[in-house]
Formats: C-alpha cells, structure tokens, sequence
C-alpha cells in the first residue's frame, strides 16, 4: 500500500483498442500517435504494447526529435515519423541518423533538404493545411512544394501527402467535409499514399480513411468526440488513475472545507481526504461535484483542489476507512466524465499526470 498517486496502465486496452482501430479502417495503415510520452501512458510501455500483437501497428507518430530517438534506442525499427519535422540541419543530419521519416511544413524545410548531403535517405509527408491553419502549405502552394522536395536528393520517393482535422470532434460541424474537399482538390493529379483521419476521423468520418489513419486518443480508451465517452465505441481505458482515503473527518454544519473556504458544509457530515492533488495532475480547477469512485460509487468533490490532496463528501458513503482506495478515473469512471467537470479534455488529464506519480501496469499490482 502506498500513500501516493499511482497511475495503472492496462497494456492489454491498449492492444485492444488498436484491435478496435483496426476492425473500423481494416484496409488502411496504421501510424500510432504515441506524443507526448504516449498520452502520458509511457512512451516505451505503449509502443512495447502495440508492437506486441499480432497485427501490430505500421508506424510511430510523435512530436519531437528526442521522442523518436528515444524509441530508436529502445530497439523500435518501425517507422517513425516527426509531426512537426525539423528545424535545422544539425536536426536533420540526426533524423538520417536514425533512420527517421519527416513532415515537412514549411518552405525553409525543403531549403535545408536541398542543401543537405544525402548520407541516407529521408522518407517525406507534404502536409497541406486545409482548414486548421496551424502547420501545413496552403492549397495554391502544394504543386511548387512538391515539385521542389522532388528535386532534393536526399528525399526518398514517393513522397506523400497528409492532411489535419481541426474539427473532427463535432460530428454535426461541416469543416470536416470543407476540409476534405479542400485536401482533394490539392492532390487532384498526384499518384501517392494520403492521410487525413485522427480518432475522430476514424470513427466518425469514414470519407477521411485513406491510405494512412493516424490514431492518439483513441488508442488510450477515451472518445474523440465531445459528448460522449469511449466505451460507447468498444473502447478500454488504458490509465486508472488511484489514490486513497487519508482521513475521515466528522465535520460540522458550517465548517469551511480547504483553502478559500468556499463549500461549507450544510450539515453535520463526514468528509473524506484522499491523497492526491495538482501535484500528481489531479485538475486544479476541477468543480464541487467532480466525482470520484469509492467501492463502486461515486462520490462529489468539495472544496478547492489543493498541490497533494481533495475532499470528497462521503454522506452517501457510511463504510469508507482510511486506506480505500480511490478511483480519480479510468476504470469504472471516464476520463472524459472528470474532465468535463474541470473544464478540460482527458488529453489533458493523461499528459498532466506527473513525475511524482507511481506507474505500474496492470498486471503487477499488489
């Protein structure tokens, strides 16, 4: 028993949510979105587990120059691309390194490609902004680009082509198909590999499966959407986010529970004090009323967030003792239901999770 957060990734959702990818889009291939320390699951515990299966993932998406070198020297082979590519040519000369694949996004990209001594081939995604106006060549820019990336040698043919969803996620939002539209009309003469679908794509909208589908959040059991939750699409959370009761506290009618003091009690009541806080990635600005899971049953937070533990109102909870443990989400709680509440997205919930945190997975608890 510990005191502290932990955090239990289930390897075995993981795979079965990239089962479930692949039953939805079973012609296309799969780049794995693992960022940001793999939706903050473990960037090595993640691509171990979507590797390990029998039909195991085509290709590694990830953000950053020291996330795909990091997987390289872990022993990854697969395919691995650099959403946002490359800066410079010092990055460069290390991406051919190690065997990387780019997006390229900008003109001073295809700049350093040309000027770049070809030690080893680099496998190129074009990337057209049709609509997020983020990253990405303008439509009217796309031939010249092409054209351009053709004559570098160091880039490896054929080169293809990707686009990104800004509002995917709103299945009654028609930027979706504005933006397909747009990214068909920019490929119109090109003979290549596309890829256009994220998890909202893949789920939502099956005109934007292509070639390639690049699955994040899907693949960690939470929607895509934003009014529902995963398991309404056979999804299973990968993270269960634990702590446990500290105290229990008979407060009195009146009393003013943690800093600021702005939920008092309305009458005599116990109040539960678990373990956790901002300091492990609990939502600071989490409501009075975000629940937790205590025996199966949800109990309301009260009172501000604090840095290492929340108060919970236990009125509706007579057999909890100190040492329960607590479920903040995953399983048997959605992500998404506690971050609606804090007025955030279960992206952001798995990423904030932090280094003090205890991570173990599933099959080693004890």
């Amino acid at each position: 028993m510990t005191a502290g957060a932990v955090a239990v990734v289930d390897v075995e959702a993981l795979q079965h949510n990239l089962k479930r990818v692949r039953r939805v889009v079973p012609k296309a291939r799969i780049m794995a979105i693992i960022k940001a320390n793999g939706y903050g699951h473990g960037l090595e515990r993640v691509a171990r587990a979507l590797t390990t299966v029998k039909s195991p993932v085509d290709a590694f998406g990830v953000a950053r120059l020291d996330e795909a070198i990091f997987l390289r020297e872990c022993g990854f082979t697969q395919p691995i691309t650099l959403l946002e590519g490359f800066l410079d040519a010092t990055e460069l000369a290390r991406i051919m390194h190690y065997r990387l694949e780019v997006v390229v996004h900008d003109a001073y990209q295809i700049d350093i490609l040309k000027s770049a001594n070809p030690t080893a081939p680099v496998p190129v995604w074009l990337k057209i902004d049709t609509g997020m106006h983020r990253i990405g060549f303008a439509p009217e820019q796309v031939s010249r680009a092409w054209r351009r990336l053709s004559e570098c040698p160091v880039v490896m043919p054929p080169i293809r082509l990707m686009t990104h969803l800004a509002n995917a996620d709103d299945r009654n939002d028609p930027a979706t198909m504005q933006q397909l539209e747009v990214f068909n009309a920019s490929i119109a003469g090109f003979d290549t590999d596309l890829s256009v679908a994220n998890s909202a794509g893949i789920l939502g909208w099956p005109q934007t499966h292509a070639d390639w589908v690049r699955p994040g959040i899907m693949l960690y059991g939470s929607s895509p959407f934003n009014d529902n939750v995963g398991e309404q699409y056979g999804l299973r959370p990968a993270m269960t986010f634990k702590a446990r009761i500290l105290s229990v506290r008979p407060s009195k009618k009146g009393d003013r529970i943690g800093y600021g003091g702005e939920w008092q009690c309305p009458q005599d009541m116990p109040v539960g004090v678990i373990g956790v806080g901002y300091g492990d990635g609990y939502p600071r600005h989490a409501k009075a009323g975000t629940p937790v899971l205590i025996k199966g049953n949800t109990a309301p937070l009260i009172g501000r967030v604090s840095m290492d533990m929340i108060c919970v109102d236990l009125r509706n909870h007579p057999g909890v003792n100190i040492g329960d443990e607590v479920v903040l989400w995953g399983d048997g709680l959605p992500a998404e239901t506690v971050a609606q509440h804090a007025g955030t997205i279960s992206y952001q919930l798995f990423c904030n999770v932090t280094q003090r945190v205890r991570f173990i997975d599933d099959d080693i608890q004890g």
